[in-house]
């Protein structure tokens, strides 16, 4: 047994977080069980699309700025671990609060390919540090 192949599909395979791969352009080429999950796009209705079907249209022209200069720099300010958080769209048209960072990929000539982005549906801990701090701003006015 190849530990290291096992290990990749087995994270690949998982259906706890989002893997969204892509090509230059944005179309998805790998959409593991944990898109399907979070999002409710098949494999089959993801793969070949924009990341559009994912991004609220009041972000996607901020998105496509910053995909498309990463694409041509090889630079993103969300490489290096750090996580972005942001709403994303399910395939009903809910609108959901994802973390996530990405993997640049590269081809042969070591020119960018694509990303791989790991995605966490993180919605129910952003509501419930709103209400939170909703609670925290009512009980500080009432002094």
């Amino acid at each position: 047994m190849n530990i290291p192949a096992a290990l990749g599909d087995a994270l690949l395979q998982s259906a706890s977080d989002a893997i969204v791969a892509t090509d230059r352009e944005g179309r998805i080429t790998f959409w593991n069980p944990g898109a399907v999950r979070i999002f409710g796009f098949t494999a089959e209705e993801a793969t070949g699309a924009l990341l559009d079907i994912i991004i609220p249209e009041n972000l996607r022209a901020r998105h496509w700025e910053g995909f498309r200069h990463t694409m041509a720099t090889g630079t993103s300010r969300y490489g290096h671990g750090d996580l972005l958080s942001v709403p994303a769209l399910t395939k009903d048209g809910r609108r959901i609060s994802v973390e996530f960072t990405i993997v640049l990929l590269h081809d042969d000539r070591q020119e960018v390919a694509g990303t791989v982005a790991v995605l966490r549906d993180v919605t129910k801990r952003f509501e419930e540090v709103r209400e939170l701090r909703r609670r925290l701003a009512e009980a500080g006015g009432k002094h």
